[in-house]
Order: structure tokens, then C-alpha cells, then sequence
């Protein structure tokens, strides 16, 4: 079988990664992929928007399945321009179409589905530049911490968390008035802030059954102790050692049950991953958030630790036929540990020389943002680079990661060296 992978991150390397292992698999595509990918498939030079440029590829190089890896051709429709084109219509696309896309591509929209299928999450309202007024009042009805979230994608940028009321006027000012997220923030949702511990629980779906894959917990903060500015996160531990039985039960009857049914109810198709962002409020879990494709770097410490053959998988899901497979998992810990760009996430520099790659021992090397520039491997994204390890437990993992890490080297380079300090 040939398969296209659309991306150029971290989560697109680990599935070719994984893709790769598959006897099934007979040619492997990225478009546009990264250094990390060039040495496992083919890369692309095509945007992962450019509809018709992919669809050229796909015909010239007969590929049979396409497994879309970040959110945007998704909110975009690239599903139902397969579905649409008589010319590849029966390609197989491992992402949901557009409409139930919108769960990631609007905050309100996943809230009226969640309240619609009486699936727990916080209480909130929208608002507007026209409803502004009443956003400041609604405000003042609130608690603090203030959670206001952009509407729409803002790449992992639009929700921000303030304590102070005024800050948080000002903010929602900012976001509608001064359209600080562009048209993302057209609309923003406002929520009572819910405390407790975060993680997030993958499902994938073939529309109609439905398979549970590992829990994993991201770390999205720049600084230790999780201070400092969001980023597309810092690193990711699989499983989550709180997420007992007990606890996951809990999870798959009241939100992963009601969503695969709700998508059903809706009529909206769904085949690929779904991306839960939970938190635990006391024992009990609530849903912050959906994504419609998997997590980065959370990727990076699930897929490693699935045992069945990738091919096998995602042709189920294609075929409706996931209920026949039976899901095997590595009971290790995964954790990653991301290397990112020196002033990152803010304004960063590109095309620095990556030194240390073959000199890591018993950890997998998931490149995030390279490039190949005159044979050597160079940065150019704010994540550059992912360092995958196993252990007994979360601690053991770690300390072989970041082992790992430090034999790593290039200009500005910068991580986390507290993942898993919450647990």
C-alpha cells in the first residue's frame, strides 16, 4: 500500500516512524515533511492546503491511503475534496470532514456539541464586538482565575488564563476590538476556570466503533513549573499515572462513548483520531477541549507504545472495520522531551546546525522543526526535536531522555527540565 502523510512536525515523523515498520507498506510519502522524514520516505515539497497539488500527487503516485496530521486541511475540508473529485473519491482519508472538523475549528461549536449530548465540561457564553459590553458583565458575575479562548485556531495561542478582572476586560477587548487573533477571535468564549489536573485521551474511529488508545500528559508552559508563555508544548508522558481504571471508566461512559454517538447522532462522518483534553476536578473528569487529529508531542509517546501494525490499523478505520482489531500496548512509559529554538515561543532564529543526533543511544529522535541544508540537518521551527525514551516508570523514562537531550547541541537550544514535576 501507498501512503501520504500531510505535515512537518514532530507527530508526522513518529507516524512515518511507525508506518514504517509495516510489511503492508509498500511506498511512504510526506508532504512536506522534515529532515527526520527524508531518511524514512519521500518528501514532498507541497503544502498541506494545496488541495489540487495533493491531489496530483496522489494520482501519479497511486497512494491508497492519506493520513492528515494537523488540524488545518482538516477545518479546511481536505476530506470532503476527496469525497467530492470522482477521480480519487475512494482514497481512503484518515481525518474527519469538515463539519465535524469544527469541533477543533470552533471553541462554541464543541460546547453547543457537548452540551447537546449532556457531555461534562465548564459553563460558558460567546461573545462578540457587538455583545462586548456584555462579555465585561458576564465577567464580573465570574470568579476569578478568567479563561477567555479565541473562537477559532489560533495555533495553540488563543486561550488565556488572567487572575485580575481588569486584565481580563482588557483582554477580551483586545481579542474582539483589537482583533489581537485576527478573525479566530471574532467570537470568544468565556468559561469558569476549572481546577485541577490536566490530560489527554485519544480515541480512534472509524464512524462507528471506536478503540481507546494510551492517555498522555503534555506540558505546554515555556518555563519550569509550568510558568511562562503556551507553546505547542514541551514534552508529553504516556500513561498518566493517576488515570486509574476507575477513573478511565469513568471517561469512556461519559464523554468517549457520548462523542463517537453524538458525531453519529449529528450526522457528522468521522474517521481518524479524536483528541480529548480532559481535566480531573476532584474524581470526576470535564472536557476542556476536542481536537480532530492527534496531539504534538503527545504523539511522540502514544504511537511508540502501540504494538499492532499502523497499516493495519488505519486501513480498519477506512474500511469500518475497527471493532475486529484488537489493540495491543507496550505497559512501559513512553516520555518525550522537546528541544525547542532559543526564544521561542516568541521570535526565534532558523537554520542553525543540529550537532549530537547519532550519538544518542536507546531513545527514538523525533525531528520536529529541521531541514536539510547542504546535507547537514538544521533547525527551522520553534520545536525542533523530540527525544522519545521507555521505562518502568515516568521517572526512569524521563532520566534517560534528557540523558539523551544533552548530547544534543545547536545555537540557542532550550527545554524543560522539569516534565512530570506535577505528578
Amino acid at each position: 500500500m501507498n501512503i501520504l502523510i500531510l505535515g512537518s512536525g514532530g507527530r508526522e515523523h513518529t507516524f512515518a516512524w511507525k508506518l514504517a515498520q509495516s510489511k503492508k507498506l509498500s511506498k511512504l510519502f510526506v508532504a512536506p515533511g522534515n529532515a527526520g522524514t527524508d531518511n524514512i520516505a519521500t518528501n514532498v515539497p507541497i503544502g498541506v492546503n494545496d488541495f489540487q497539488e495533493i491531489k496530483k500527487l496522489v494520482l501519479k503516485e497511486n497512494i491508497q491511503l492519506v493520513v492528515v496530521g494537523p488540524e488545518d486541511p482538516l477545518v479546511n475540508g481536505i476530506h470532503d475534496f476527496f469525497l467530492a473529485d470522482a477521480d480519487i473519491k475512494n482514497i481512503a482519508v484518515i481525518g474527519p470532514e469538515k463539519l465535524a472538523a469544527t469541533l477543533e475549528g470552533s471553541k462554541e461549536f464543541a460546547k453547543e456539541f457537548m452540551m447537546r449530548h449532556q457531555i461534562p465540561t465548564a459553563q460558558y457564553k460567546s461573545f462578540t464586538l457587538e455583545t462586548v459590553e456584555d462579555g465585561f458583565k458576564f465577567l464580573e458575575q465570574l470568579s476569578p482565575p478568567y479563561v477567555l479562548k479565541a473562537d477559532g485556531l489560533a495555533a495553540g495561542k488563543g486561550v488565556v488564563i488572567l487572575n485580575d478582572l481588569d486584565d481580563a476586560k482588557n483582554e477580551l477587548k483586545s481579542m474582539l476590538v483589537d482583533k489581537k487573533f485576527g478573525s479566530a477571535s471574532a467570537t470568544v468564549v468565556i468559561e469558569e476556570f476549572l481546577d485541577g489536573i490536566e490530560l489527554s485521551v485519544f480515541v480512534l474511529t472509524d464512524g462507528d466503533s471506536y478503540k481507546v488508545l494510551p492517555t498522555a500528559k503534555d506540558y505546554k508552559r515555556i518555563g519550569e513549573g509550568d510558568t511562562g508563555l503556551n507553546t505547542g508544548g514541551m514534552g508529553a508522558i504516556s500513561p498518566v499515572p493517576f488515570a486509574n481504571k476507575a477513573f478511565m471508566d469513568k471517561i469512556e461512559q461519559r464523554i468517549v462513548k457520548p462523542t463517537v454517538e453524538g458525531l453519529k447522532k449529528d450526522n457528522m462522518p468521522y474517521k481518524g483520531f479524536i483528541f480529548i483534553g480532559l481535566i480531573k476536578v476532584g474524581d470526576d473528569p470535564k472536557v476542556i477541549e476536542y481536537n480532530v487529529r492527534m496531539g504534538d508531542p503527545e504523539t511522540e509517546v502514544v504511537l511508540p507504545r502501540i504494538q499492532n501494525d499502523m497499516v493495519d490499523l488505519l486501513k480498519a478505520v477506512a474500511d469500518q472495520k475497527l471493532a475486529e482489531i484488537e489493540l495491543q500496548l507496550d505497559e512501559r512509559t513512553a516520555t518525550t522531551v522537546m528541544t525547542v529554538s532559543g526564544g521561542y515561543p516568541g521570535s526565534y532564529e532558523k537554520g542553525k546546525e543540529i550537532t549530537g543526533i547519532e550519538s544518542i543511544k536507546d531513545s527514538l529522535v523525533f525531528h520536529a522543526g529541521t531541514t536539510l541544508k547542504e546535507g547537514k540537518v538544521v533547525t527551522n521551527g520553534g520545536r525542533v526535536m523530540a527525544i522519545t525514551s521507555f521505562g518502568s516508570d515516568f521517572k526512569r523514562a524521563l532520566s534517560k531522555s534528557y540523558e539523551n537531550v544533552e548530547k544534543l547541541s545547536f545555537v540557542g537550544m532550550n527545554y524543560r527540565k522539569d516534565l512530570g514535576f506535577d505528578l
